[in-house]
């Protein structure tokens, strides 16, 4: 998969849904914003459970978003890594499928 051009994709499909939507996709968008702002946890470390969630929930879209904002809150691949065993640990076999989609992610989206 490229990444890049399936972020590129959904962004544009969420375009449309913010046209369409914008009470919603703006109420979503405060939400996302106020939960993501650092406090006792930082973006970082946000960002890492945000991925472990998209993993276990098998969400293409939101493994490759939250893999770009990690990379960009400074996560590792090995910080990547550690948070894909903990959802192999507590998903098992699907989420080391999609565990696998993540490092895939990372890969390309950390160059």
């Amino acid at each position: 998969m490229d990444w890049k051009a399936e972020l590129a994709t959904t962004n544009a499909n969420l375009d449309a849904v913010r046209a369409a939507h914008p009470d919603a996709t703006k109420a979503f968008g405060g939400m996302h914003a106020g939960t993501m702002r650092p406090g006792a946890l930082g973006m970082k470390e946000k960002e890492l459970i945000a991925l472990s969630i998209g993993i276990a929930k098998q969400c293409g879209d939101c493994i490759g978003f939250h893999v770009k904002a990690a990379i960009k809150a400074g996560a590792t691949r090995e910080e990547v890594v550690e948070a894909v065993g903990v959802c192999m640990m507590m998903g098992g076999g699907p989420s080391f499928m999609y565990g696998a989609k993540a490092l895939e992610a990372f890969d390309q989206l950390s160059v």
